[in-house]
């Protein structure tokens, strides 16, 4: 069990289709000890106590715009815990999407929401664990993205922005939280992924078939993105820091393929 001893903190489970759903499983067989945390609205929505009992895990609500909420959980767990090992940071929001505003026409103070809850809220986690000294010396911190940080995708809306800036504050804070404490900061780009939020994105279906075709081994599940996690996590990954890491099956540096082409001569 490669994380047997190890503590930490997994955001953004909702229900079993969460990538951090399936990281949590994933971590509690390789055996480790965390808190499940998400925004209280999410609490109620979600079966998050059901993976709770399954994990033997405590939940803690978090809303991670507030800076109370953030010092009040990262002090449960140091509490509980002692310093820790492992955070995952899975968390998104776009009031703009829900709504299904335009990109070029966009409500801006939804678009400051957004940046709060999916991009800051990484900021702020970090920087309430260094100042607390909350990490153990080669600790890793985990956050998930989209290669919409990279490329234009239309439907993806403002969010592209938001993980732009998630995988920028990844690189800086990295930086400062590998001299600081050796610590390690990822972030993991991850393939179109059939969950709940994915699944919110305006033509998320047509853009999850494309990618597969795309992707030389196809689209990267929700399962094989909790792998990636744990091993990120573990200490066989101890000098990886300040990376962006494509988990998308090869989409992120393939052009056209030969099925896309197919489907063109088709259509």
């Amino acid at each position: 069990m490669i994380l047997k001893g190890k503590k930490g903190i997994i955001f953004g489970a909702l229900d079993t289709k969460s990538i951090a759903w399936k990281v949590a499983e994933l971590a509690h067989a390789e055996g480790a000890e965390f808190i499940l945390s998400n925004a209280p609205i999410a609490l109620r929505m979600g079966t998050i106590n059901e993976l709770a009992s399954k994990t033997n895990s405590e939940v803690i609500a978090c809303d991670v715009s507030l800076d109370e909420d953030m010092n009040n959980l990262i002090d449960a767990a140091v509490a509980k815990f002692g310093k820790l090992d492992f955070v995952l940071h899975s968390i998104g929001m776009s009031l703009n999407v829900r709504k299904k505003n335009p990109y070029t026409d966009l409500n801006y103070e939804f678009m400051h929401k957004t940046f709060d809850i999916s991009a800051m809220s990484f900021h702020r986690l970090m920087q309430t664990l260094m100042k607390k000294d909350a990490m153990n010396e080669w600790g890793s911190i985990v956050a998930l993205s989209y290669i919409a940080a990279q490329r234009v995708f239309p439907d993806y809306n403002e969010m592209a922005e938001a993980k732009s800036l998630l995988e920028s504050f990844g690189r800086s804070f990295g930086y400062h939280f590998g001299k600081a404490k050796k610590v390690r900061v990822n972030t993991i780009s991850q393939s179109p992924t059939m969950t709940t939020a994915g699944s919110g994105v305006g033509g998320f279906d047509a853009f999850f078939t494309y990618a597969d075709k795309i992707s030389p081994l196809g689209n990267a599940s929700a399962e094989d993105c909790a792998k990636y996690c744990i091993s990120l996590f573990s200490d066989y990954t101890r000098y990886v820091t300040m990376q962006n890491l494509y988990h998308d099956g090869g989409f992120s540096y393939t052009g056209v393929s030969a099925e896309v082409m197919d489907m063109m001569r088709e259509s």
